[in-house]
C-alpha cells in the first residue's frame, strides 16, 4: 500500500527551485502525481502531490527541512468526496475589494467545491480601468442546479460576467 502526501511550498523565487524539490523527491522514492506552481510577487508558491511507500515517508519529509531556499508543509491526502459533476467557470467583472469573497460565497452557498482557482488583474481593452478575471474548475453533487448558481452570481453586480463552459 501506498501513502499520498500533499506539499505547499513557499520561498524567494530563483532559478533551480524546480530542480531542488524534484531531486528530493526522486532520491527518497517517491513519485510525482501532480503539482501547480507559480510565481507570485517575487515569490515561489507551488503545491504538489506524491505517492510513496509509507516506509520512505521519515526521509522524505526529514530532507524536504534540509531545502534551505523553500518552506514545506506536508499533510497527508485523503479520500475526495463525490463531486460527480464538474463545472467550468469563466468571471469578469471591474476590479474591486472583496470580489473574491462574494464569487466564493456564492459558490459555498450552492455546495459547489473548488477543484482550481486562478485570477488576474488586467487592463480592460478600452479604458484600461482594471478588469478583475477568474477561471476555476467547480465540482458540484449530482442534480446540481447551475442555473441557479449562474442566476445569485450574476446578481452580485451590473458588470460582473459569468459563463460556464463544458468539462473538458
Amino acid at each position: 500500500m501506498s501513502t499520498v502526501l500533499v506539499l505547499t511550498i513557499l520561498g524567494a523565487d530563483k532559478p533551480g527551485l524546480v530542480e531542488q524539490l524534484a531531486q528530493v523527491v526522486a532520491d527518497n522514492k517517491a513519485n510525482w502525481l501532480e503539482s501547480s506552481m507559480s510565481r507570485l510577487a517575487g515569490q515561489f508558491a507551488g503545491i504538489l502531490r506524491v505517492e510513496l511507500d509509507p516506509a520512505n515517508r521519515a526521509a522524505l519529509e526529514a530532507a524536504l527541512t534540509k531545502l534551505t531556499d523553500l518552506r514545506v508543509t506536508v499533510v497527508e491526502g485523503g479520500e475526495p468526496e463525490d463531486y460527480p459533476v464538474e463545472l467550468m467557470l469563466s468571471v469578469t467583472a471591474h476590479d474591486r475589494i472583496g470580489i473574491v469573497k462574494e464569487v466564493t460565497q456564492v459558490l459555498a452557498k450552492h455546495g459547489v467545491n473548488v477543484d482550481n482557482f486562478s485570477s488576474e488583474v488586467v487592463p480592460a481593452p478600452m479604458s484600461s480601468d482594471p478588469l478583475f478575471q477568474a477561471a476555476a474548475v467547480l465540482r458540484a453533487r449530482a442534480g446540481f442546479d447551475v442555473d441557479a448558481l449562474q442566476r445569485d452570481l450574476e446578481a452580485l453586480s451590473d458588470d460582473l460576467f459569468v459563463e460556464f463552459g463544458a468539462s473538458e
